[in-house]
């Protein structure tokens, strides 16, 4: 037995802004996916797994079936059968591991579930994210929903803020020398210590005026022209994110990039940003030039993931 794919996630704009209610863009990343399996001989990764399968069983035993119901008799059968998700998603990078599990879980078990064929209505939208939120708290603590949501539907998603979201597309990738990838830090980094921090430093008046001025205008402004193609503009806009980000969120930049990240800065031959909630993982990169980016960036692993 072996379920349906689901692909990783990359929220490309919006990292903690859209806590706060600001824009995002998240688009599916079809280089990591995972999928449902069953077998009777476990290797240990898929036995940990399957132990975790038990674990989620109990939660969604205890949540509130009156917003979904599952089939909790037939999931318990088939975790004690030797089922377990079987992934090439790494854990804790910022491409959301538990939002591609919660949404095989949900597409497996879920009765009356809403289907990526129907008319996605912003409502249905919105109660698919509500779901999906509720079940991803179990890995997070607490979750928006978006991960999953972004695994299940497979589709770009624009979020103009948190009870307005909308299926969208983005421009076709072309040829071209421009690209966005994927750094990787080497370190494992945790979304739960991260948000902590994030919601202690918007205790503070001054953050929260970079929040939702600078750090909002130009996410919005990187959106707006990255749907709309317009890479010149967006490169601008990238470069003065980055800036932000470097100036205000360094504890969410694992120490050993902080120089890294400034030689982008100063050269204009890439920039990063966060992915995910930082801490480690992967940062993402723009690079008008990816040949130049790669042979700066010659002792880290890139992962390409969009070209201009």
């Amino acid at each position: 037995m072996k379920g349906p794919l689901f692909y990783a996630k990359i929220l490309l704009f919006g990292e903690y802004g859209i806590i706060k209610d600001s824009k995002g863009l998240a688009i599916p990343y079809n280089f990591f996916k995972g999928a449902l399996k069953t077998s009777n001989n476990l290797s240990d990764t898929a036995k940990k797994s399957n132990e975790n399968l038990l674990k989620y069983y109990t939660y969604l035993s205890d949540t509130d079936n009156s917003i979904v119901h599952f089939r909790l008799d037939e999931l318990k059968r088939d975790v004690q059968n030797g089922m377990y998700f079987d992934s090439s998603i790494p854990q804790g990078y910022g491409v959301g591991s538990s939002g591609a599990l919660v949404a095989a879980i949900y597409d497996k078990y879920a009765d009356d579930k809403i289907t990526v064929l129907e008319n996605l209505t912003r409502d249905k939208l919105l109660k698919l994210k509500g779901i999906f939120g509720m079940m991803e708290s179990f890995f997070h603590g607490k979750s928006s929903g978006l991960d999953p949501l972004n695994s299940y539907l497979s589709l770009p998603i624009l979020i103009n803020s948190k009870d307005n979201l909308e299926p969208t597309g983005i421009p076709s990738q072309k040829e071209g020398k421009g690209a966005v990838f994927l750094l990787d830090s080497e370190q494992i980094g945790e979304t739960e210590p991260m948000v902590s921090l994030f919601m202690n430093k918007m205790k503070n008046e001054g953050f929260r005026k970079m929040i939702n001025e600078d750090f909002a205008k130009y996410t919005d402004a990187c959106i707006d022209d990255f749907l709309h193609g317009n890479a010149k503009s967006l490169f601008g806009n990238v470069k003065q994110l980055s800036k932000v980000v470097l100036a205000n969120f360094k504890p969410m930049i694992p120490k050993a990039f902080h120089k890294l990240w400034q030689h982008g800065i100063d050269s204009n031959a890439y920039y990063l940003k966060l992915c995910g909630s930082g801490g480690g993982g992967y940062i993402l990169g723009f690079t008008p030039d990816y040949a130049k980016a790669q042979e700066i960036l010659k002792n880290y692993k890139l992962e390409l993931v969009y070209r201009f």
